[in-house]
């Protein structure tokens, strides 16, 4: 069924319909946009459920610092690396069929994951399961844009980013949870394993109640460029991630200059490529859209302080606070609860006031993030979860509107034929952003960890708020977006 077809199918008349009858006229009912939601929130929530499980991983297999940070980073530069690749394999043969593949997959990684004799296989499996969310998630976004339209759209769009907050904050507290109550003696392998019977519900309902939608006007896969984009990644991600452990090696500081080497070369062969009527995996007239070029500019320093606060603030609880992986869990629930709360009300406030709403959040979160630190430092080395809780829920609460906003300004201009390639484009930049803030806040953190705690998590929170802040100003320059 055509686009249009689809979107004429969500009419009045069909109001009654069940979800089943929908998605088999092509339309997407309700429950069928929880069902995907749902498929987004396994991959996204496993990117950060690993945080609390590290220093449980760390005696367990005896990893090195830079090693804990692969487990992370590696699962992140994965996904974002083939990302694209996935929402235009998405558009070829079919959104439903690369979410039901991409999950299947999911859940075999997941598997090896939870079994994973040594860290070795641990952290490939974990690039495994990258890879697969990368064919599943893009087709969330492709296909709300192609089968929903006018607010039914927007509030769509605007749950998917709510989501990908939701997941990290409760991936965290899941991992705690799931950590402490070390079922049958298996510490921390659950938290992989559990997407297993998560993943098959999701499964199951997906066949049901998501229509099968694909572009009118596929594109063609861009081979070249994706293994250029990875191999760009991956010369830029390792070098930050053990370059202090080995000393900044000679390899390591030749790896930095062959990542920029790369991104120039990516550049100029994806210029080359659309130049010739090919569409690139990287589209640059896709990206020369006023409202997604400059919602992606801020999603990146967002997603950079946002990745690495988790990952500093799990090893923090933990290794400078003593907190156990339940305690280390629960602390960050009051960020978990608001940002549900903040999410519910943020589609709202920013349908009102638009960027004026994201401003105001992030100058909001910026003074809770220096309340934080303040008390974490004052406190230290008695501090309480009590001392950190309103800190913690005020900045969850302003970073599901900036979510919300940033995720809606991106995705507004784009094409319904381009709807994979766009979600793919916004996807990969959020967790490239994620990776690299581990990578770069994380190994600052690592690297002053030694030397005192409380101020090794004061330089990294304190670089995140500067981040915020870039986004704050960045916020003048997005187009209005208000009723």
């Amino acid at each position: 069924m055509s686009t249009t077809a689809a979107r004429q199918s969500i009419s009045p008349q069909s109001a009654h319909a069940s979800p089943r009858q929908m998605a088999a006229g092509g339309g997407l009912h309700s429950f069928g946009v929880l069902v995907l939601l749902a498929g987004a929130f396994l991959p996204i929530a496993d990117f950060f459920i690993v945080n609390v499980a590290l220093p449980t991983i760390d005696r367990t297999m005896h990893a090195s610092a830079p090693t804990l940070e692969l487990i992370v980073a590696g699962y992140g530069i994965a996904y974002a690396a083939v990302l694209v690749l996935g929402g235009r394999l998405g558009d070829r043969y079919g959104r439903h069929r690369l979410f039901l593949g991409g999950l299947a997959a999911f859940m075999l990684a997941s598997l090896v994951c939870g079994l994973a004799p040594d860290i070795q296989v641990l952290i490939g499996a974990r690039v495994a399961q990258g890879a697969a969310a990368a064919m599943l998630v893009p087709q969330v976004l492709a296909t709300c844009h192609a089968a929903l339209e006018g607010e039914r759209k927007a509030r769509a769009l605007a749950l998917y980013g709510s989501t990908s907050g939701i997941a990290a904050v409760v991936g965290q507290l899941a991992g705690g949870l799931l950590v402490h109550a070390n079922i049958a003696g298996t510490t921390w392998r659950p938290i992989f394993l559990m997407n297993i019977p998560l993943g098959l519900l999701v499964w199951v309902a997906a066949r049901r109640v998501v229509p099968a939608t694909k572009s009118e006007h596929p594109v063609g896969i861009d081979l070249v460029g994706t293994v250029l984009f990875a191999a760009t990644l991956v010369a830029l991600m390792v070098p930050l991630t053990e370059g202090h452990e080995v000393g900044w090696a000679g390899w390591t500081r030749v790896l930095l200059v062959v990542s920029a080497l790369l991104a120039v070369l990516t550049f100029v062969v994806e210029r080359r490529s659309e130049r010739r009527g090919d569409v690139p995996l990287l589209p640059p007239s896709l990206l020369r859209l006023p409202s997604m070029w400059r919602g992606l500019v801020l999603i990146l320093p967002f997603s950079m302080g946002f990745g690495s606060f988790m990952f500093v603030f799990a090893l923090t609880v933990q290794d400078g606070l003593h907190y156990s992986a339940l305690k280390s869990g629960l602390a960050i629930l009051p960020m978990a609860v608001l940002f549900l709360v903040g999410s519910v009300v943020s589609p709202r406030l920013i349908a009102r006031f638009g960027r004026g709403a994201m401003a105001t959040a992030g100058v909001i979160q910026v003074a809770a993030l220096a309340v934080l630190v303040a008390a974490m430092v004052g406190t230290w080395p008695h501090t309480t979860m009590l001392d950190l809780a309103a800190p913690l829920a005020v900045s969850g609460a302003c970073q599901s509107i900036l979510f919300t906003g940033l995720f809606r300004v991106v995705l507004r201009d784009v094409p319904a034929h381009h709807a994979g390639v766009g979600g793919g484009v916004l996807i990969t930049l959020q967790q490239a952003g994620l990776a690299l803030g581990v990578a770069t806040l994380g190994t600052l953190y690592l690297a002053l960890e030694p030397h005192d705690v409380s101020h090794a998590f004061a330089w990294a929170v304190g670089v995140q708020a500067a981040l915020v802040t870039l986004v704050v100003f960045g916020t003048r320059m997005l187009p209005r977006f208000t009723r």
